[in-house]
């Protein structure tokens, strides 16, 4: 990694939600998913907990796909030519004239799940590099007057300047790894021990994600995991023949939707970041007395 592309090397520490915080919208939660090991589940963690916390609160929910390098969300829900993605919005961000306007006309509308609209990731993988830290500022900075929380899935590369941006700007760093030791030991430590903090970034501002593939019946327990990284475990999910079977077929959101365990999928998750950083649940409406009255003599039927 040549230190002169990335000018925030070994800056301070930054305290969650400190970098850019300037934009009108900066009230706007940033929950930043990254993986310890390439094609782990990060995106199907990071994507289920946005559909959680959009269903729950009924806030505007923006999910920025921040993979540079491999993006698989658009086929994950059957769009294998999305027309607006992020690197359509290059002009914009390289000029710093993305506006929230023009942002959620690229974001398309999750169906099935008002309020939650996800910006697909950078298709040309030959020009991640090309993405600048400036760039990225400025895409979080409209995404936080755009929306009321933001979840960004940068996978687990750190030589773009994605992942070090989205990291440095989040108010919630959630790191996913498995039980396998060389992703949560390896991986783990090179990164968050090593790397992370050269960013301004220390081990403790983590929080991990347990995912637990289908084919593996071993693996080290959850004690040895949150010994050897040193962080909370907040949560896990499970990875079963069924979900990677929708993955393939490109029916991520009917499976959240439809399916009991994936209607259950990172719902630990998604409560305890809802309970940490203020976000509301959606609330229930409010009855008169009679009208309570009135549905009791009916059996709860309204009409």
């Amino acid at each position: 990694m040549h230190q002169a592309r990335y000018p925030l090397i070994r800056q301070k520490s930054v305290k969650a939600g400190e970098f850019n915080m300037t934009s009108a919208g900066s009230t706007a939660k940033l929950l930043t998913f990254v993986g310890t090991t390439p094609n782990i589940g990060t995106t199907v963690a990071s994507f289920a907990a946005a559909y959680q916390i959009a269903r729950q609160s009924g806030k505007q929910v923006g999910f920025l796909c921040m993979n540079l390098k491999s993006a698989k969300l658009h086929r994950y829900l059957g769009k294998d030519r999305p027309i607006e993605t992020l690197d359509t919005l290059r002009p914009e961000l390289r000029s710093a004239s993305l506006t929230p306007a023009k942002l959620l006309r690229a974001a398309a509308p999750m169906q099935g799940c008002p309020g939650l609209h996800i910006l697909f990731g950078n298709l040309l993988r030959d020009q991640a590099e090309f993405f600048t830290a400036g760039d990225m500022e400025h895409l979080l900075a409209v995404a936080r007057e755009t929306f009321a929380v933001i979840v960004a899935d940068v996978s687990a590369y750190w030589d773009n300047a994605a992942t070090v941006t989205a990291l440095r700007a989040a108010d919630a760093r959630l790191l996913t790894t498995t039980p396998a030791l060389s992703n949560f030991q390896e991986d783990g430590k090179r990164w968050i021990e090593q790397v992370s903090p050269l960013f301004g970034i220390e081990q403790a501002d983590y929080e991990a994600i347990i995912i637990y593939p289908p084919w593996r019946s071993g693996g080290f327990p959850m004690r040895d995991i949150r010994k050897e990284t040193g962080l909370p475990v907040i949560g896990n999910l499970h990875l079963t023949e069924s979900v990677l079977s929708h993955l393939d077929s490109g029916r991520l959101g009917e499976w959240l939707e439809r399916d009991e365990r994936g209607k259950q999928a990172m719902k630990e998750v998604s409560g305890h970041l809802m309970k940490k950083h203020a976000i509301s649940y959606k609330q229930t409406p409010h009855f008169q007395p009679w009208y309570r009255k009135l549905l009791a003599h009916r059996g709860g039927v309204g009409s």
